[in-house]
């Protein structure tokens, strides 16, 4: 790893894939969406406490960002699904080593807690 802090400036590679995939929620929907495509009430479910107007507007950025793609369905009612781009899968070893990290994480502050 390149050690030269100053040269995640302007144009950083992580600045910008933090950009994408950033934030409260992005990171949660994409590991939803990385196993199987998902209409928009199932994500809503699986992921409590986000409103429908957040999911939306999370699930629009994404699309925007051609992490994901949006599938039409021309029937009433109208049904849509979500799922990764080719582009997207991209992100699935980086969500894999997160889940890892996160897995590492929670046991040592659950050690950490357990201990005082």
């Amino acid at each position: 790893m390149n050690n030269n802090k100053s040269a995640c400036s302007f144009g950083c590679p992580v600045e910008a894939a933090l950009a994408v995939i950033g934030g409260k929620w992005k990171g949660i929907i994409l590991y939803h969406l990385n196993d199987e495509t998902r209409r928009f009430n199932e994500l809503k479910r699986l992921i409590p406490g986000i409103t429908q107007r957040m999911l939306t507007k999370q699930l629009r950025e994404l699309e925007a960002d051609q992490v994901i793609h949006r599938n039409i369905f021309p029937e009433i009612p109208p049904k849509v699904e979500y799922s990764l781009t080719h582009f997207g899968l991209t992100l699935t070893p980086i969500l894999k080593s997160l889940q890892e990290w996160g897995t590492e994480y929670i046991e040592k502050i659950i050690t950490i807690r357990n201990q005082t």
